[in-house]
């Protein structure tokens, strides 16, 4: 056997079904084996390798035993004479594995060797080779010298920023992405260090490499697509701690005791300094906008209130007690905070119309808690009207701001039409042509181009591959889609690294999937479309369901006893009621299924179904998850409203 080849998978199915198609070809010819290791994924993940990759050999745990575990037990009982470590979330080049043996058969002092890694619109990533993380070296990255001079030999050792990123070199530091090691390598330094439960093996491995009396390459004559990158998680603060924590444990493991107490001086230093920009990040990334708008709605309303009570009510011989600044004006803005929420005022890209919306319905909860509250705690309706205007110039300023700034969170949902060109055969582009109109992202335009160089393009096509930078500039396309069974990967990068000045993102779409994948950045997870499904899943959509739940449970406990007339087993109802009140429950969930054949966004268990008024009757598992799909895919709160209301007298 010439190799093995090692994939670790947790809940990134569409992912992992990308990366096998391409270690599928790039196997012909190769004699080998391909193992999947699955730490208790959730997401279908046993079911589409069974499904489409029958010759993946699959270990599954039944729990989360973290990376280095996991890739052991796959090497235990591997027989290649080269062990390769992909992740999932990467795509080879068709000839990558033959390259990658090729030079290793023909280097015997190699034990590792990575390859060049490109993001997902085909940028260079740094972290393809890499420098071992000395004080001075950890110092320099973690306080921002590597990126400020990346070419320098001393400051940019992280990355080795000297050394051509088209040349092939020794290294020190393999990329855990890509890992190819020789067999005899790894019965002499040892496999993977089971301590490092994510991040940091990769280092550690790589050092005893070397320490063995072996050579890490760095080998760009093949590529890979590598969609998350190391960046993915660096405004995470958990990324922040697991990370830094692994090179704490790296740096006790392989130097001495004063070196690692002072290096594991720098490194909490770095992770305490680091998990406050994570935090800040964070906040700002989530709440920013909630925050201003706080804090401007506050201070405008106390200034309008402070002027209008000591020019109006108190005629300049004063002004309003404290209680209304301390406490009244403070919960007039968390209503109309929360209204706007509820209304969609804060789901992004960020609406004027829904922010105005929210102030509006949340003036008029104001006012008819205005009407119920004791003389002492009324002041004037006028502050009521006063902050309703201003309320809303605030947010409508602040989200014209942000349009005219060009900031993605704000642009409106019209202004974000994505025009498609999907490269490829007629038969895949016309499937590709199929998802995209069937998902939720509404195509404003979708271009077929033959995946041939050269010749004349089938009819209803509007050009060949080689005419692609041309239709680009003049369809005005933002996202290029490759059929992946007609374009071999070699191309796809070929051809997202030629075109990258024309800024558009790219997607593959793998053969015989529903999904089409790809990402923009380092900086992002991924983005996946598939046939839209998803509806219940929206933020919108989630949010509403809570906000029904929450709504009718208050109204079915404080109604409980004339309701107690009408349903059946009220004291059971009540129980529901309290469940689906502290989120336990949900009133309308999914009907009971003994088999999954459709995976669905995750929702709480209901107390109702979309068949509860037919539950005596006997109903096949397909009518099931049939009903089960509609209701997924064409929710709305009314469909809930009509459930509850219809199961509740079906139980009468």
């Amino acid at each position: 056997m010439k190799l093995s080849v090692v994939i670790v998978n947790y809940n990134v199915e569409y992912f992992l079904e990308q990366c096998l198609h391409s270690v599928r070809r790039a196997m012909q010819g190769i004699e080998g084996e391909v193992f999947v290791v699955d730490n208790n994924s959730v997401d279908g993940s046993l079911k589409m390798l069974a499904q489409k990759f029958p010759e993946v050999k699959v270990i599954a745990n039944k729990e989360n035993v973290g990376f280095s575990r996991a890739n052991n037990q796959a090497i235990r009982v591997s027989t290649g004479e080269y062990v390769l470590l992909l992740n999932p979330d990467t795509v080879v080049e068709d000839d990558t594995f033959s390259k990658c043996l090729a030079f290793m058969d023909s280097h015997p002092d190699a034990g590792g060797l990575g390859v060049k890694m490109v993001d997902g619109k085909g940028q260079f990533l740094p972290e393809s080779k890499r420098g071992l993380p000395t004080a001075a070296t950890a110092f320099y990255k973690m306080f921002g010298l590597c990126k400020l001079f990346p070419r320098s030999k001393r400051f940019a050792r992280y990355y080795m920023g000297h050394l051509p990123d088209d040349e092939t070199n020794e290294v020190e530091i393999l990329a855990g992405a890509f890992m190819l090691m020789r067999r005899e390598t790894l019965d002499k330094v040892g496999l993977l260090d089971e301590t490092f439960f994510m991040y940091g093996e990769d280092i550690d491995l790589s050092y005893r490499i070397t320490q063995g009396g072996y050579k890490n390459y760095y080998f760009p004559e093949t590529r890979i697509i590598h969609y998350k990158g190391e960046s993915t998680k660096k405004t995470s603060v958990n990324y922040v701690f697991v990370f830094y924590r692994a090179m704490e444990i790296f740096a006790k493991k392989h130097f001495g005791t004063s070196w690692a107490k002072s290096f594991s001086f720098l490194i909490n230093m770095a992770i305490y300094i680091k998990a406050f920009f994570a935090l800040v990040s964070q906040f700002f990334r989530k709440a920013a906008i909630p925050f201003l708008d706080a804090v401007l709605g506050y201070v405008g309303l106390a200034a309008i209130s402070y002027f209008w009570g000591r020019g109006t009510i108190y005629g300049g011989a004063g002004s309003y007690p404290t209680m209304l600044f301390a406490v009244v004006l403070p919960i007039y803005i968390l209503i109309w905070l929360l209204s706007t929420y509820f209304t969609g005022g804060y789901d992004k890209p960020y609406s004027i119309a829904r922010a105005i919306l929210g102030v509006a319905f949340g003036s008029a909860v104001i006012l008819v808690l205005y009407a119920l509250l004791p003389e002492t705690l009324r002041f004037s309706r006028a502050l009521i009207l006063f902050g309703m205007i201003w309320l809303a110039l605030e947010m409508s300023l602040t989200r014209f701001i942000g349009i005219l700034t060009g900031n993605e969170n704000f642009q409106s949902k019209k202004t974000e039409k994505k025009r498609f060109l999907v490269i490829g055969s007629p038969e895949e582009t016309q499937r590709v042509n199929s998802i995209l109109e069937s998902t939720s992202i509404k195509p404003d335009f979708i271009g077929l181009v033959s995946s041939e160089t050269a010749g004349e393009a089938p009819e209803g096509f509007i050009g060949n591959l080689s005419q692609v930078p041309d239709i680009i500039e003049i369809y005005k396309i933002t996202e290029v889609i490759f059929c992946s069974k007609d374009v071999p990967h070699q191309v796809i990068i070929d051809k997202m690294v030629d075109w990258h000045a024309t800024n558009v993102d790219y997607k593959i779409a793998p053969e015989d999937s529903l999904s089409i994948i790809g990402s923009n950045s380092i900086n992002t997870r991924g983005d996946l479309y598939t046939v839209d499904i998803k509806a219940i899943d929206t933020v919108a959509n989630r949010r509403n369901k809570r906000l029904f739940d929450v709504v009718m449970s208050v109204f079915s406990i404080v109604f409980w006893l004339p309701l107690a007339l009408v349903v059946k087993q009220p004291i059971k109802f009540l129980k529901n009621a309290i469940k689906v009140l502290f989120g336990r429950r949900t009133w309308v969930g999914y009907c009971p299924s003994a088999e999954e054949t459709q995976k669905l966004p995750k929702i709480r268990k209901g107390v109702y179904h979309p068949a509860s008024h037919l539950d005596n009757a006997v109903m096949e598992p397909e009518f099931i998850n049939q009903l089960n799909l509609l209701y997924a895919r064409d929710y709305t709160v009314w469909k809930d409203a009509e459930i509850f209301f219809r199961s509740v007298t079906a139980k009468a």
